[in-house]
């Protein structure tokens, strides 16, 4: 059994991108600049963005950070998010969900103009993943695919079960994992909390992605020997051992599945850092005008 390390892959992946800031310097072009709008204090997205922000300056990009209370009225958000798109030293624009119940966030990320929207959510930027063109990919799933190419697993002719079929990682997930690429060409089975027969078809699982947000939910008699395992999930849980009074599983149960397989992500510390690292490579596409962000 071998460990998807993403700390490792995403410590590797910025390594690159600090070169190309490097040279994109010497040569006196333009340095990547990512801005990002938080919306009132959750506590989650607090911690994504200084994360998201730290990296950026990590690897020598700008960042801005625009916080605003979670109040704002939604025009005042669109207004801000337009000023960014008119920003011409703005390459990157991602807002932290979740918003605010009052306001749209289908609105909201339609209003950031797809050649900025580094988070790949945009429905242009959406309709362009689906039928194969260059774009942005949403960062988690481009992050899976990056880490999937790092440590080689095979994929090509694999039968895939994604369990959860989100915007955000389950169904774009499922477009790449099926493409005529490397990694993918799976034949890709996309499931959810309706589906009747998700232990059975998990066992005919090669590869399995776990993105339903519910902790421990894959256990190690739905998981067949070698197969590899993607755990998108982060939850909490309590554990009155920590200081904290809680601790983070994914939605695999870690140490029962951990000796059938082949491969397995640890949570934390897997798919988490290579969203992150993923987001980085839009932001320094959308810099330098290149979208063929696969590569």
């Amino acid at each position: 059994m071998q460990i998807l390390d993403g700390k490792l892959v995403s410590a590797a992946i910025k390594a690159q991108l600090a070169d190309k800031v490097t040279e994109l310097k010497a040569l006196g072009q333009k340095v990547p600049h990512l801005a990002a709008i938080l919306v009132g204090n959750n506590p989650a997205s607090e911690t994504y963005v200084a994360s998201k922000v730290k990296s950026c300056a990590e690897i020598g990009y700008h960042s801005t950070l625009l916080r605003f209370d979670e109040k704002i009225s939604e025009k005042h958000l669109l207004d801000n998010i337009t000023l960014l798109n008119e920003n011409a030293d703005i390459d990157g624009i991602l807002v932290q969900l979740p918003l605010p119940k009052h306001i749209n966030e289908e609105v909201v990320i339609n209003t950031i103009d797809p050649s900025k929207d580094v988070d790949g959510f945009h429905p242009v930027n959406v309709g362009k993943m689906v039928s194969g063109l260059p774009t942005f990919i949403p960062a988690t799933p481009y992050g899976i695919m990056l880490m999937l190419e790092h440590y080689n697993v095979p994929t090509k002719g694999k039968h895939a079960v994604v369990i959860g079929r989100s915007h955000i990682v389950g169904t774009p997930v499922s477009i790449l994992l099926s493409r005529n690429s490397n990694p993918g060409n799976c034949t890709v089975t996309l499931t959810h909390s309706h589906t009747p027969n998700l232990k059975e078809l998990c066992l005919q699982a090669d590869i399995i992605v776990a993105a339903i947000g519910r902790p421990n939910f894959v256990t190690a008699d739905m998981v067949k020997e070698g197969a590899v395992i993607v755990d998108v999930g982060i939850n909490r849980i309590e554990d009155a051992s920590k200081k904290s009074g809680f601790r983070l599983v994914g939605d695999v149960d870690y140490n029962a599945v951990a000796e059938k397989c082949s491969f397995i992500t640890p949570v934390p510390g897997g798919v988490g850092p290579m969203t992150i690292a993923a987001l980085l490579k839009n932001t320094y596409h959308a810099a330098v005008g290149q979208k063929g962000n696969m590569n």
